[in-house]
């Protein structure tokens, strides 16, 4: 489906159907796309193709680490180099499985002109951003995508991903910054918004989890939701043990490996581990820190592993419009109360399929979501 903000506005008297502009719907306010449920065509791949397209356009910077053999986005690419905007895409020829692929894409991106970075020497670059350079009046304005997927329409069906859409100053401060790391201009360690491996998002996480640590010890409501492929880094294993040990009340939905044992007395027994199998592969990160009541919610593209948050350039962002984080709240609830597709992990570390009980209705996460999508306008 395409959202309501996406959909093509149609002129007074006209028979076509224009696209909706991208670039002044980002301006009304942020925007957030959940594929497969939202359309990557209409989505993602619009707002490069817009980018290449528009005269006011000056640059655009983007993070390649997997994408389809046809690929539109990098088609898009190659026709801003040709179009005389300033082009430079990091391309990971590292990704694994993709290294013939993106080898292929990088050789022709550099034959158009864009000026095409192979990564920081010793890291993998795992992270999904676009940063766009628009000119506006006298002024330049700055739009960014930071998402959880990779940017391949193809798996783009295939796989639940989210995306943030933004022209704020502080992200795009943030994306300028971390491009000229990629691409060596700078040695750049601090960011206003983003948490960025392997600079700041180990610590930025160990943070948020050690204050609901201190809301707990204090009397307050400490919990966290989190929702990833995997998770296997010791440490932040052993500080969400230390976290349910405090009373922090944990829920994570972990899609691939779970090295952590929940339920177990005096060490894990406030934490709960689900995973949600079904039509789609679930591959968005999403993370939820309760905050007292005023709930913080992060996404991105790193999982609590000890590659993500140690040897890759990975970028995770904070979604700060109310009505974006009441739909990350939702997403999350609904993953937590699905009694169809999710299989609960026992402290004897075996899974257990969730069934409806006896006259209770059928949840199953990725329906419902499916079911909103179809009856949302387009």
């Amino acid at each position: 489906m395409v959202p309501a903000r996406f959909l093509p506005q149609t002129p007074e008297g006209a028979d076509a159907l224009p696209a909706a502009d991208i670039f002044g719907e980002i301006r009304k306010g942020d925007m957030l796309v959940h594929h497969p449920y939202e359309s990557f065509a209409a989505t993602v791949q619009e707002f490069t193709r817009q980018a290449s397209e528009d005269p006011a356009v000056l640059a655009i910077k983007m993070t390649l680490y997997r994408t389809s053999g046809d690929s539109p986005i990098v088609a898009a690419l190659i026709g801003a180099a040709r179009n005389g905007k300033q082009v430079a895409v990091l391309v990971e020829i590292k990704a694994r499985f993709d290294e013939e692929n993106n080898i292929l894409w990088a050789k022709k991106l550099e034959e158009a002109g864009v000026h095409v970075v192979y990564g920081v020497m010793g890291l993998k670059t795992h992270t999904k951003t676009v940063l766009v350079v628009r000119k506006e009046g006298d002024a330049i304005r700055r739009y960014v995508h930071v998402g959880t997927g990779n940017y391949n329409p193809k798996t783009a069906t295939l796989y639940t991903d989210l995306g943030l859409f933004t022209c704020r100053e502080e992200w795009g401060q943030d994306l300028t910054d971390l491009f000229n790391f990629l691409t060596g201009y700078s040695r750049h360690e601090r960011y206003k918004k983003l948490l960025v491996a392997p600079l700041t998002l180990r610590s930025g996480m160990e943070a948020l989890i050690r204050r609901e640590i201190g809301h707990a010890k204090t009397g307050g409501l400490g919990k966290i939701v989190a929702k990833m492929n995997s998770l296997v880094d010791e440490q932040m294993i052993r500080l969400l043990y230390e976290a349910s040990q405090a009373g922090v009340q944990i829920d994570l939905v972990i899609r691939g490996v779970c090295c952590l044992r929940p339920g177990v007395p005096g060490v894990s027994e406030n934490i709960r581990v689900t995973s949600i199998i079904g039509r789609y592969l679930e591959h968005a990160r999403i993370f939820c820190f309760h905050n007292q009541g005023q709930e913080e919610f992060y996404i991105g593209s790193a999982d609590w592993m000890n590659r993500n948050l140690n040897r890759r350039v990975e970028a995770v962002t904070p979604v700060e419009d109310p009505a974006l984080r009441a739909e990350l709240a939702a997403i999350l609830a609904l993953m937590l109360e699905d009694n169809r597709q999710s299989w609960d992990l026992g402290s004897d570390g075996r899974f257990v399929q969730r069934r409806p009980a006896e006259g209770e209705t059928e949840r199953s996460s990725q329906a419902l979501l499916m079911e909103r999508a179809l009856g949302s306008p387009g």
